[in-house]
């Protein structure tokens, strides 16, 4: 049986030529940060702790330069390579297995509440 976790880490190590080994992804690469945090986030978003989630997801930009709001669904494996400056939507969706690079912006294109406002990716290979 596969470790979540180990999968995602693996996956950058395939994706990624300058990536050495487990220990320098898990400890250096903030979009790895990024994900893990707002696993947790969203979480407690789907609980109902939409203050505590929030505030998860603010410090996780603090520290890794990417705004993921807490409400987003990112699949397995997603790869935020060079993850600064990514700012990823409420009603976003992501993909298994998808890469996204710096400065990319997964923004809203209404201002009305409830409704699909931000782009959604498909799985790569699809």
């Amino acid at each position: 049986m596969s470790n979540p976790l180990f999968d995602q880490v693996d996956s950058i190590i395939a994706r990624d030529p300058a990536a050495r080994n487990r220990l320098e992804v898990i400890t250096c690469y903030p979009g790895l940060h990024a994900v893990w945090i707002h696993r947790v986030s969203h979480g407690l978003w789907n609980l109902g702790l939409k203050w505590i989630a929030r505030l998860l997801s603010m410090v996780s930009r603090w520290i890794t330069g990417i705004e993921i709001h807490p409400a987003a669904k990112i699949g397995k494996r997603v790869f935020l390579d060079h993850g600064l400056g990514i700012v990823i939507g409420e009603t976003t969706e992501i993909g298994d297995d998808c890469t996204i690079y710096q400065g990319v912006t997964l923004g809203g294109t209404s201002l009305y509440k409830g409704v699909k406002r931000h782009p959604t990716l498909e799985r790569r290979g699809r």
